[in-house]
């Protein structure tokens, strides 16, 4: 991180807000590497499948403007557009960076997308004047969930749709966190023993980097989620067919210590061999906890909460 940002993170670790800010522009050229992130059919059909799994297809609509809260670099609103959903994109982010690649993003694969810096507790948008709002992993970033769902009721039209997914509920975040504060702890240690160390460790400045990244994380995720009470803030925003469902069990269980073991390693050490095993073995755990274990398990133990409902 750049010395002349020292006395705004100072700062930053009693401002969330400010936090978020610093460290999304931080990481806006670097996030899709950091997340896997691509504009490919892989990650065009997990955005689809996110969205289908808590609307189904025939509560769906003809989208034409669609908004994305916490856009970050795109990744949920592109690759819905690139399945169908919506004709004209808006991004928004609280970090100018991750708009500023979010638009680029959109224009590099031809769709029609604009990008506005916006705070999502106070929507520079008309009323009723958007047809869906998405976002992923964004509401755990922001401190009044009341006044962001308002705001989200006030620029829907009239029977328009929300949907949020990837939002971390309370019981699997601790799991899936501890599973990564163990896995950073195994990897730097193993990679830097020296029969290891040329291949895989990274570099002592990039271990110190990425360990302030995961400590401003702290402060950057306000909230985990348990599913009901969730539900029950966007009713109170004035939300009508509110709804939730689940996903990501086994799945986050294996996906968060290998995303964290990726980290700590140099970059392209693993190499498409292990891309492929990492993914396919997410997409088979992705499909036993959808088909097998969410008709066992409890909701609350999943890692993501998805929500969806319509304004009045």
């Amino acid at each position: 991180m750049p010395d002349s940002l020292t006395g705004d993170i100072e700062k930053a670790w009693t401002d969330s807000k400010l936090a978020n800010i610093l460290y999304h522009d931080w990481e806006a050229e670097t996030y899709d590497d950091k997340w896997s992130i691509s504009y490919d059919q892989r990650c065009v059909d997990y955005a689809r499948n996110c969205f289908d799994h808590v609307v189904s297809r025939e509560q769906q609509d003809s989208y034409d403007t669609v908004v994305e809260l916490g856009s970050g670099t795109g990744f949920f609103l592109l690759n819905l557009m690139q399945s169908g959903v919506g004709k004209r994109g808006i991004a928004t982010d609280v970090s100018s960076g991750m708009v500023s690649v979010a638009v680029r993003n959109g224009k590099q694969l031809g769709l029609s997308v604009t990008g506005t810096v916006a705070d999502a507790e106070n929507l520079p948008f008309a009323s009723q004047s958007v047809d869906l709002v998405v976002g992923h992993a964004v509401l755990h970033h922001v401190p009044d969930l009341d006044a962001l769902f308002s705001e989200v009721v006030r620029i829907l039209r009239p029977g328009g749709r929300f949907v949020f997914c990837g939002e971390p509920t309370q019981k699997g975040d601790v799991i899936a966190r501890s599973l990564s504060r163990l896995t950073w702890w195994v990897s730097t240690h193993v990679t830097a023993l020296p029969p290891l160390r040329d291949r895989w460790a990274k570099e002592p400045h990039e271990i110190e980097e990425s360990s302030r990244a995961q400590a401003l994380e702290s402060v950057v995720d306000i909230h985990t989620f348990d599913p009901d009470s969730l539900a029950r803030i966007a009713v109170r925003s004035g939300a009508v067919d509110v709804s939730t469902v689940t996903e990501e069990l086994s799945a986050s269980w294996f996906g968060w210590p290998v995303r964290t073991f990726e980290a700590s390693v140099k970059p392209g050490a693993l190499g498409w061999a292990w891309a492929n095993f990492a993914f396919g073995t997410w997409k088979k755990l992705e499909a036993l906890d959808k088909n097998v274990l969410s008709k066992v398990v409890p909701d609350e133990f999943f890692y993501n909460v998805c929500i969806t409902g319509c304004a009045p």
